[in-house]
């Protein structure tokens, strides 16, 4: 008994010593530049650009970040295949699109892309266009993963992100 007690004790402080990934780790830090976003992503040889729009409060972007953001696997495939980037829609900073144009965070988020209510995560080609679009925090971390492969794979160009997650849910 006293050695599955020990036994125990150790595997949990091994679990507290253990590195856990921050949601920070998830982002790239950017200059708000978005057409030289663009190009690091190209120059990166990655797939695109991820943007998460979130919002101060949002207690759904919260639970992103601190239950999704931040696990490794999570971590390790989108930091491959993408640039990441945050964008907070209250934000009155200037920026640039990626198509050159200067405007702020907010106008961006608001007027271009209809963002309302938050998260939105948007996914775009190595030309800036939108090819993915998804509103709301996933369930779990596995669905996130599933939707970064549901655009690295093409998939969105045949299918809605739903029938995609229905075939994986099968396998």
């Amino acid at each position: 008994m006293r050695l599955q007690f020990l036994a125990i004790w150790v595997l949990m402080i091994g679990l507290l010593v253990v590195p856990r990934a921050q949601a920070e780790d998830f982002f790239d830090e950017s200059f708000g530049n978005f057409q030289e976003e663009l190009e690091n992503a190209k120059e990166a040889g990655k797939q695109g650009v991820f943007l998460f729009f979130e919002q101060k409060d949002c207690p759904f972007c919260a639970r992103m970040k601190t239950t999704i953001l931040n696990r490794p696997e999570v971590v390790q495939f989108y930091k491959q295949h993408f640039v990441n980037f945050a964008i907070d829609i209250e934000s009155q900073e200037s920026m640039v699109d990626f198509q050159g144009h200067e405007t702020t965070y907010q106008n961006w988020s608001e007027k271009v892309f209809r963002v309302r209510a938050t998260p939105v995560m948007l996914f775009f080609d190595l030309n800036g266009r939108p090819v993915a679009k998804y509103t709301g925090p996933t369930r779990n971390a596995q669905e996130f993963l599933w939707l970064g492969q549901y655009v690295v794979s093409g998939a969105y160009q045949k299918m809605p992100f739903t029938r995609y997650k229905r075939q994986q849910k099968a396998q």
